[in-house]
């Protein structure tokens, strides 16, 4: 079936695909969105309400109502929030949620390819980087078409706590966190700029009163999100304008670069695993995957997070 251009299928309706919904109404870019939830009326609550706001006059009358697996035939863009996330009071580690979140993802993906390989799809339920790996690796699916939000939150996390520090806005921070959204994610510090200084100079240029703590800026980047969930039970603003920034690439063909969860085809020597790289987004989902200049550092860093989402894979029986 040709596809749709505009139209977006999300699946799953609780405080992310919600948060999803509402933002990306207010971008104005898509004209048709259908929202599948095992509890339908919880979806149509979420739909209803939504579809209000598109009377106003800065949201443009798009579509938005319940649907089913069937409406991912002409899909151009499926997103994945179904399955439980971290709540207030449990294990701070996104594995707790692995054996249900990949059976889940199994169920759905079943579903999806009954209908199209052709829509490009943004997985956010996590734990990540082991979902896109068993969606794209076990169903076949073309592997530029299934995209992790990965470490695209944690980046921005990042270029926040970094601009803060040196008092500069966080869109003028040039600098990627990669790997696992997770335990084992990595700053390669090499690569870290602000309009061209590299960090090494951030002290003297930016008048710093003492040296940059790259340890606990590294550990800030991976708890601030199960802070999140501890202080209100949930994080949603921050993981639905990373998938905006995906969904607003891929319908504008903007080629832009952003680090997402992707499964790896010879990239630094390895394949068989899905982590975030810096990849250049187009229409047709991942246009090109890039290879940062690593040093001594970021390669150990590097191969610790591909031996860990491995074993994990292992451990799991993944093909």
């Amino acid at each position: 079936m040709k596809i749709k251009y505009g139209k977006l299928v999300i699946i799953g309706a609780g405080n992310v695909g919600s948060a999803i919904l509402n933002s990306i109404l207010r971008m104005n870019v898509v004209n048709d969105i259908v929202v599948i939830n095992r509890n339908k009326g919880k979806a149509l609550g979420e739909v209803l309400d939504a579809s209000h706001t598109t009377a106003f006059t800065y949201s443009t009358n798009a579509s938005v109502r319940v649907g089913d697996y069937e409406d991912c035939a002409d899909a151009q863009i499926i997103i994945m929030t179904a399955g439980p996330s971290i709540k207030q009071g449990n294990s701070r580690d996104r594995m707790v949620l692995l054996e249900q979140n990949i059976s889940i993802m199994c169920n759905t993906m079943e579903n999806i390819v009954k209908y199209t390989k052709e829509a490009i799809i943004i997985n956010v339920s996590n734990p990540l980087d082991i979902l896109v790996y068993v969606a794209q690796k076990k169903f076949d699916y073309p592997r530029e078409k299934v995209i992790g939000t990965g470490t695209l939150l944690d980046t921005a996390r990042f270029n926040k706590i970094l601009g803060d520090i040196c008092g500069v806005d966080a869109k003028n921070v040039t600098g990627f966190v990669l790997g696992e959204h997770g335990a084992t994610a990595f700053i390669p510090w090499n690569t870290v700029n602000i309009v061209g200084i590299s960090f090494d100079n951030f002290e003297s240029q930016f008048k710093l009163k003492e040296k940059i703590d790259k340890a606990r800026i590294l550990n800030e980047m991976k708890t601030v999100g199960l802070d999140i969930v501890e202080l209100k039970g949930y994080t949603s603003s921050g993981v639905a304008l990373s998938v905006c920034r995906l969904v607003a690439a891929i319908i504008r063909n903007e080629k832009c670069i952003v680090p997402v969860s992707v499964v790896l085809n010879g990239q630094y020597g390895v394949r068989d695993v899905a982590l975030s790289l810096p990849c250049v987004i187009s229409e047709k989902g991942i246009d090109r995957i890039l290879e940062l200049p690593l040093d001594e550092q970021g390669s150990r860093d590097f191969k610790h997070c591909v031996d860990h989402l491995k074993g994990i894979l292992q451990n799991t029986g993944c093909p």
